[in-house]
């Protein structure tokens, strides 16, 4: 060992006594903290403050975690910060590798936002059902001695930071070890850094879960700090490490393969994002030639809209609409792909409507805050993705037509003079207890000319997406679909509702498990 001055020394005792103070993973996200000679090596990752919730988290049984949970918030832990460990005890755990551990952590802030819309008194109830959940997968994974983060393996004094494009090639190449020390000097420099060189390594391939997780960690960052940035983006690295190592992981790279060919052939990286307004025809019409086209043809519309000056937001939200048509008319699950919890003629869970409305709103959403390079490719892989979809996952989208049909209204056709809003919103009820996806979604569009509240319908939905499994996805539709109505033109918003209202008819009758228990904790 070379020896060291009397500074150096107690230079290294301060920097102890931070690290100390405040974690290992957040001093090392600060940049006061050195990486290990190799994954694993070294402590483990700390949370300061928040180490005690976080372990409670990974190692308390599930229904012995509520309880304590519900005291501690009874006692003045905010929402947010219950939310902030639950994330960071998953992000500690899994590492993004585990499937119901990242639909977990996809699912935190669908909760967080569905408790900020609740009376105060049971507003912690969506979030102790994912926490229910989040608990149980962690022990069953192993608990804290199972986890899968631990401090990143790369020499602190190299100063040069890595590119994008190496990071990519380093995930291509399969090397974990590698990909994480590119990204661990990346996430030094800033969290838009972090954030801008994961999609790049996401673009690569359009699977659903692939483009989700990073948008859900992004929006975490609001309840965990930015300084958690580089915990929670490296889920996606090693997301994307493993899933080179699958032989099937080719499925959907033809979007990312076009992606210089459009840049260059209409100088997307050279001009600025035009502003002119679209009115809703135009909105209508894009999301229509999306829909309809080749993955390929999407995909150069959504450049041609870029070069003609449209704003990027309106180019997302005909993206967001294109994918609403494949839940709309989806025909639901075939015999042949049923299951105990997603039968024949489901549509909840991982149907082609449900994870097409999910992906393009994390498109549309990652759009939003991606520096001008990642503003075109999220738009235009957005459209490639519908479009691939809808062609791909089997069903003939193009004759079906979307929901409510015809004969799906005929049974409010009759009483239709007599029926208030309110009542309509009682028929819409039944519908869902009995599975009547066509009578939900008749229901909906009636509510909706009888210009009913808003907030009446979202909170009968929001009601069965806590109360219900859901098979994973309840919690994040609902969140795609209530953002999307606030944002969407008066023209269009219902269409999310429709779609959300099958999907809540579909998945009723198979009780989340925690929430019985959540809901006398939390009426106790």
């Amino acid at each position: 060992m070379a020896p060291r001055s009397r500074r150096e020394f107690l230079a290294d005792v301060g920097c102890g006594m931070v690290v100390a103070g405040i974690g290992s993973a957040t001093a090392f996200d600060l940049g006061l903290a050195p990486a290990w000679a190799k994954e694993g090596d070294g402590p483990e990752l700390a949370f300061g403050d928040r180490e005690p919730l976080v372990r409670l988290l990974q190692d308390t049984s599930a229904d012995k975690m509520l309880p304590m949970v519900v005291e501690r918030w009874k006692q003045g832990t905010s929402l947010e910060e219950i939310v902030a460990c639950a994330a960071l005890a998953n992000a500690r755990t899994f590492a993004g590798e585990d499937y119901i551990g990242f639909h977990t952590m996809m699912a935190l802030t669908p909760a967080l936002k569905m408790a900020r819309e609740m009376p105060t008194a049971i507003s912690l109830l969506p979030i102790l059902k994912v926490l229910h959940r989040n608990s149980t997968r962690i022990e069953e994974h192993g608990g804290h001695a199972s986890e899968k983060m631990h401090p990143v393996a790369f020499d602190a004094t190299q100063t040069a930071v890595p590119s994008p494009d190496q990071l990519h090639q380093a995930v291509l190449g399969k090397d974990k070890v590698q990909s994480e020390e590119l990204f661990a000097r990346i996430a030094r420099q800033s969290p838009d850094a972090a954030f801008n060189s994961v999609l790049e390594v996401v673009q690569d391939n359009t699977e659903v879960h692939r483009v989700v997780m990073p948008y859900k960690a992004w929006e975490l960052l609001d309840v965990v700090g930015r300084e958690h940035a580089h915990s929670l983006l490296r889920q996606s690295v090693r997301y994307c490490v493993k899933a080179e190592m699958n032989t099937h992981n080719d499925y959907a790279r033809g979007g990312s393969q076009l992606l210089p060919k459009l840049f260059d052939e209409h100088k997307l990286l050279s001009k600025p994002f035009g502003t002119s307004p679209a009115d809703d025809a135009w909105v209508d019409h894009l999301s229509k030639t999306i829909f309809q086209s080749t993955p390929d043809e999407a995909a150069a519309a959504v450049a041609m809209a870029l070069t003609e000056g449209f704003a990027p937001d309106a180019i997302g939200e005909a993206v967001t609409l294109a994918a609403n048509q494949l839940l709309l008319r989806d025909k639901g699950r075939p015999k042949s792909q049923a299951q105990a919890t997603k039968p024949e003629g489901s549509i909840h869970g991982d149907s082609i409507g449900v994870h097409a409305g999910d992906s393009a709103n994390a498109w549309r959403n990652m759009a939003r805050v991606a520096n001008p390079r990642n503003v075109a490719a999220c738009l235009i892989l957005g459209a490639w993705q519908v479009a691939f979809d809808r062609t791909s996952r089997g069903g003939d989208f193009l004759a079906w037509q979307p929901w409510p049909l015809s004969e799906h209204t005929e049974t409010l056709k009759s009483a239709a003079s007599q029926l208030s809003a309110d009542d309509v919103l009682k028929t819409l009820d039944n519908a869902i207890r009995a599975n009547d996806q066509a009578l939900a979604s008749a229901a909906t569009a009636a509510f909706a000319d009888r210009d009913g509240n808003p907030a009446a319908i979202f909170s009968l939905l929001r009601g069965y997406a806590i109360s219900e499994d859901g098979a994973l996805h309840a919690e994040k539709y609902y969140r795609t679909v209530s953002q999307e109505f606030a944002e969407a033109r008066a023209a269009f918003r219902w269409r999310y509702v429709i779609g959300l209202s099958r999907v809540t008819a579909s998945e009723f009758g198979r009780p989340a498990p925690g929430v019985a228990i959540a809901r006398e904790l939390l009426h106790g």
